[in-house]
């Protein structure tokens, strides 16, 4: 037997299951349907609510159904009572941003590293999102391999300011790197020590020297221990990018600075000119410079003799040949002390 209702009874009935939902409500409701520009949710009403497709992302290329699954729960805020269809109006952004800022708040607190998509890049730095939350990366605060970012990239910041009543989010990469980069340093000092030999990547070369990335900390290679040899240049002998096998010879340990030997690594050529150069020995070399105060001779591969300026003069005199560097010249060792890496020339009688 079918039990009859009258009109009182049945709304009555029906108004059991309407709940009184006002603009400002957050409420569960599930996708029942998808629209040319929104989605049909069903919040347990009367009838169906609506979420227009602004409402659903702030990225205005997503449709609807790019974010919102059919036959799926979600929460919504009641932006707008009932229209003249008798239809609420819906936002899930806005929960969603609620959400995020929550989270932001957590992550901030705790100091957390978080990754952002990077969806603008404006003048001065980085525009990115995080669940529907827009932040700002200035371009001080990204460390140098993140500056040429493009729309789309993903990469890794911490907050800097968080003020959710203005909307204002400020992220640092550079922060993270920073942060990185001391657990790094304090890694590789606690491992390392001097006469250590560990391999490197030349990252950066200048007058003075190289600096070489060993284990994540750029460490300074000085132009004296590039090579025995004379080097003018670090770039006569190195180029970026190159993997190199250096010799530790110092740690600072206060001021966070390593320093590293190329030359170490290979054999003392001092130790080869001592067994086989005596003073009185006449021998002919390869001028590498010449100073004011006399002419540099390579003797040995990797062994430099000083030819002071008065014999260097007497000889152009004698010859009236004007030396320069890379020119032959017949010496004789007038003073030789290997402890000390220095030889001192004469010319032949």
């Amino acid at each position: 037997m079918v039990e009859k209702y009258s009109d009182e009874d049945f709304e009555a009935l029906l108004s059991k299951y309407d709940y009184k939902f006002k603009r400002g409500d957050i409420v569960r409701g599930v996708v029942c349907a998808y629209e040319s520009d929104g989605a049909i949710v069903d919040i347990g009403s009367k009838s169906a609510a609506y979420v227009p497709a602004y409402e659903v992302s702030s990225d205005r290329k997503l449709k609807a159904e790019d974010v919102l699954e059919k036959n799926t729960e979600y929460e919504f805020l009641i932006t707008q009572d009932c229209d003249e269809n008798g239809k609420f109006i819906l936002s899930y952004k806005k929960v969603a941003a609620a959400h995020t800022w929550a989270e932001l708040e957590k992550i901030k607190e705790a100091d957390e590293t978080i990754a952002v998509v990077v969806s603008q890049v404006v003048k001065g730095g980085l525009i990115v999102d995080i669940n529907g939350v827009q932040g700002f990366i200035p371009q001080g605060q990204l460390c140098a391999r993140e500056t040429i970012c493009s729309v789309g990239d993903k990469i890794e910041v911490k907050i800097l300011t968080l003020e959710k009543s203005q909307n204002n989010l400020i992220l640092s990469n550079k922060k993270v790197y920073e942060t990185n980069m001391a657990e790094t340093r304090k890694n590789v000092f606690s491992q390392i020590e001097v006469g250590q030999i560990v391999k490197g990547e030349v990252v950066r070369i200048t007058d003075f020297g190289a600096f070489v990335n060993v284990g994540g900390v750029d460490c300074l290679l000085p132009l004296s221990q590039i090579s025995w040899k004379w080097v003018e240049h670090p770039t006569d002998l190195l180029k970026v990018g190159q993997e190199i096998n250096v010799e530790i010879i110092d740690i600072d340990h206060n001021k966070q600075r390593i320093s590293l030997s190329l030359k170490n690594t290979e054999p003392d050529p001092w130790i080869k000119a001592e067994e086989e150069l005596k003073e009185g020995d006449e021998k002919e070399g390869v001028i590498t410079r010449i100073k004011p105060f006399g002419a540099f001779v390579e003797v040995l591969p990797g062994v430099e003799a000083l030819l002071p300026q008065s014999a260097l003069g007497d000889y152009q005199n004698k010859t009236g040949k004007v030396l320069a560097a890379g020119e032959k010249i017949v010496t004789k060792i007038e003073k030789f002390n290997p402890k000390d890496k220095r030889i001192s020339l004469g010319l032949p009688e």
